[in-house]
């Protein structure tokens, strides 16, 4: 026996051929809208053609600039004085005494 707080379609998806589904459109969506983890597969001569779930929450505004932020707070300071390679190519590729041209 399930617990109140799952529901059978969460546990497998629903499958209606395309004119049930039809006919019971606006019950669909309010089942869809109740319960976010379902979902509702149409089908046409027994092939799934679509599906009906619930829309994912749009994420806040600026919210990949804070994760990105905290990511990068995260990561290791560097230790090192940065060095400009664009000019010691040459010396970065092949050593001190490497190809000059």
């Amino acid at each position: 026996m399930l617990t109140l707080f799952v529901h059978s379609c969460t546990l497998h998806a629903m499958k209606l051929s395309i004119s049930e589904a039809r006919r019971r459109l606006p019950e669909l969506v309010r089942h869809v809208r109740r319960d976010t983890g379902a979902k509702v597969e149409i089908t046409v001569r027994d092939e799934v053609v679509a599906e009906l779930r619930a829309a994912l929450p749009e994420p806040e505004p600026g919210a990949a600039a804070r994760k990105l932020l905290e990511v990068m707070r995260r990561l290791p300071k560097r230790r090192r004085r940065k060095t400009d390679v664009s000019t010691r190519v040459n010396e970065y590729l092949y050593g001190l005494g490497g190809k000059k041209r």
